[in-house]
């Protein structure tokens, strides 16, 4: 079963590379989105030129095809179809010219914020340092503040262009202030790599009614599998348990057409239970016996090649 994967980091990795040719091809992956990852906060347009840049190297060199409209997609031959998406709207640096310049370099998916606030808004952590530091914990969550004014012009222009907004490491008002948005202007968004608190109590997973509405929009949700957000369990077996309790849990508040895969592969430590693309198929077998064949496939992609072919 080939499947598509909306978020990784790869292009911004310097280490050994869970996201590799030779891994995606050995898990048979019909399309993987590639974050241009922007984590400085000073030049970060200019950062994520260059990753863009890097992105067509990294195609030309492993021979992804670039992917840029549905009309491009190639789902019925071998080819590892590549996305190029954005991580941290600060990449646009406050300016709707950059956003339409980011657009035209092959942009179709852009995660609003990071861990940090932007001139687009707020992150589910409301203080990453003190989270880092450990004088937060893990599930404390930002629930006041949502998108700015910029931001809202933002998703605006977004959806009119066919970009999809990407909520993962969004504030809970950031959340509803998107699903409005793309609810009146018909459109879908996307939580990229994210979980669900019922599984496991951590801020950056979606609650039962984050994922209700996510699914009345017509997006799906990414599923993560960083272990510190799945679990409490380190183990294999802990990790293979909970990524299809996280599973069940999306499936039991939104159907199953929201759910789909987001590994964030080479943006987080090594799962041990899907330890990079390789590993995949035995996860659709797994999804398979809990859910059923028919309903693996939507996880696996049809649900998102769905959202991915509205944006024509």
């Amino acid at each position: 079963m080939r499947y598509c994967d909306l978020h990784c980091d790869a292009l911004t990795n310097e280490g050994v590379l869970q996201v590799t040719g030779e891994n995606l091809r050995a898990g048979d992956c019909m399309l993987q989105c590639f974050a241009a990852f922007v984590s400085a906060r000073h030049g970060r347009f200019n950062a994520a030129l260059a990753l863009c840049e890097k992105f067509e190297a990294l195609c030309k060199t492993e021979g992804y095809r670039p992917v840029c409209a549905p009309s491009d997609l190639d789902v019925d031959g071998r080819a590892v179809n590549a996305v190029l998406t954005v991580e941290e709207g600060g990449a646009i640096e406050g300016s709707l010219d950059k956003l339409a310049v980011l657009y035209g370099k092959g942009v179709r998916m852009m995660t609003l914020v990071w861990n940090h606030p932007n001139e687009i808004g707020f992150p589910n952590f409301p203080d990453y340092e003190g989270l880092c530091a450990g004088r937060v914990s893990f599930s404390t969550r930002e629930t006041e503040r949502g998108l700015t004014e910029f931001g809202r012009s933002v998703v605006e222009r977004m959806n009119a262009i066919g970009m999809l907004a990407d909520v993962s490491h969004g504030s809970d008002r950031l959340f509803y202030d998107v699903a409005e948005m793309c609810k009146a202007a018909g459109k879908p968004f996307v939580a990229s790599h994210s979980g669900a608190v019922s599984a496991y109590d951590c801020a950056r997973n979606l609650t039962d009614r984050q994922i209700r509405r996510l699914a009345e929009c017509g997006g799906v949700v990414g599923l993560d599998f960083c272990a510190d957000f799945l679990s409490a369990d380190k183990s294999a077996e802990g990790q293979r348990e909970a990524i299809l309790a996280h599973a069940h849990e999306i499936v039991n508040a939104g159907g199953e057409e929201v759910l789909a895969i987001g590994s964030d592969f080479d943006g987080i430590p090594e799962n041990p239970y899907v330890k990079n693309p390789a590993d995949v198929p035995k996860l659709l077998e797994e999804l398979s016996r809990e859910f059923g064949c028919a309903a693996a496939e939507k996880f696996a992609y049809k649900n998102f090649l769905r959202v991915f072919k509205g944006l024509e």
